[in-house]
Formats: structure tokens, sequence, C-alpha cells
């Protein structure tokens, strides 16, 4: 799947997970770096753009995921998810560093939280979408003992597909080729991904309810969040690897 748009070459090693992201929104608000300083690893620098980093909550569904050359298995191949991530880099790799994950898929989360070291959480979610009509999203997080967090939201797509330019605040923000976590003894490890250049569409939202920054201690400012919109990608994850 080749890329000429990623700021560094593929992994060469065989990928391990497919996976198809649907219906992707991307909101984001800008934040000072020291908010977000002392919860991040100092093995990371936190990726600014124009000085300012960027806080996210991103909602969207899933498909199709599966283990390369096995079929996906019906009750654990698709569901809904929303993170909430902020952008690092270590090595010259700029990545993503998530917050938390919510999903509607109990063994997905215990699998990702034990196997990618990702703070997954339990929801019950709904990503319902019907045509020209935007989609109507609603999560609220069930996990035990976890702080309570929830998104209600319509969205939908305003304006013609493109492809981010590179050096732009859309490529910045959506470019991104890895992630970043830690296991429990702090040891930081990157997960590489690979797909096409991301299919933006400008996008507008109604946010009834979001409390999924709070639930992490930040503090939204109060402003029109920059909005994207994604229909649809395909996905390929490698599996994780200490970064030092």
């Amino acid at each position: 799947m080749p890329n000429t748009h990623r700021p560094y070459p593929a992994p060469t090693s065989p990928y391990v997970m497919h996976q198809r992201w649907h219906d992707l929104l991307f909101m984001h608000w800008r934040v000072p770096v020291d908010v977000l300083r002392a919860r991040i690893p100092r093995e990371l620098d936190i990726d600014a753009f124009d000085g300012e980093a960027w806080l996210a909550v991103v909602p969207f569904r899933m498909s199709g995921i599966r283990p390369r050359y096995l079929p996906g298995v019906p009750w654990l191949s698709a569901f809904a998810e929303l993170n909430v991530r902020t952008y690092v880099t270590a090595n010259g790799k700029p990545g993503v560093w998530f917050f938390s994950l919510d999903a509607a898929n109990p063994l997905a989360v215990l699998i990702a939280r034990s196997v990618f070291k990702l703070p997954y959480f339990n929801a019950r979610m709904r990503c319902d979408a019907a045509p020209n009509q935007g989609i109507d999203y609603a999560s609220t997080r069930t996990h035990r003992n976890a702080p309570a967090a929830e998104l209600l939201a319509h969205y939908r797509p305003t304006g013609p597909v493109f492809e981010a330019r590179p050096g732009s605040l859309e490529y910045f923000l959506t470019a991104r080729y890895c992630l970043y976590t830690a296991d429990a003894n702090g040891r930081v490890y990157r997960g590489e991904i690979e797909h096409l250049s991301w299919p933006l569409q400008s996008a507008t939202a109604e946010v009834e309810r979001n409390s999924m920054a709070a639930a992490h201690g930040f503090t939204l400012p109060d402003e029109v969040p920059h909005l994207l919109f994604a229909r649809d990608l395909t996905v390929q994850i490698w599996p994780l690897a200490p970064i030092g």
C-alpha cells in the first residue's frame, strides 16, 4: 500500500492486523503544551503546530477487524470506538498518544488492553448513519471503576473530499502513521500503522454532551473545535516494539 505522503517509510516486516474505519469525526481543540506535559512519558516530545498542542475527541466505527491471513469473527470484527488523543514524537516519528479509547465490545477491550497496552474502556455505544443525513453517535462509558465519560453528537460532512497538503494543519492533525503507549512499568512502545492518505472533508457537528476530555481532567477551551470528517479508510497494523 504505497503512500508518498508518509513522513517516513512504512515498515518492511509483515503487518499483523487489518481494520477498516468508517464515519470518523476529528474534533480538535488547541491546548497549551504544558497542560499535557505532565501526562505524557518523558521519552516522548509533545508535537505542536505553530507552538500549540492539540487535544482531540474522535468518534467512529470499525469493521473488518481481523489478524492477517485469517477471516474476521462476526462478534469481534465490527464495533464503535471513541478516543481522546494528542500528538507526540520520538526519534523523528510523529505519532498519536491516546488518553483513552472507549469501545462497544468487551472482548476487544480486554485484548487491546493486554496485547496493545492501550487504555481501552468498555462503553455502551451507538453509531447510526443515514444517507445524506449524517451520523448520530452516542457513547456512555460503562467500564468498572473508570471515570464517567459520555458523548452525544450528530455530525456530517459539508464539503468535497480532499487530501491534506504536507505542512498544513490538516496534515499535522491526521497524517499519523504510528501510535505510542506505555506499559504498567512505564516502558514506552511504538505501534506502526499504514494506510492511504485520509479522504478528508470539512464537517459540521452538533454536540449535546461531551465529557470525554473532562474524564481525564482536561478543560476544553470555549471555542468551536476544528472539524474534519472521513468516510472510510483501510488500515494495516504492526505489533508493538519498545522505542529504546
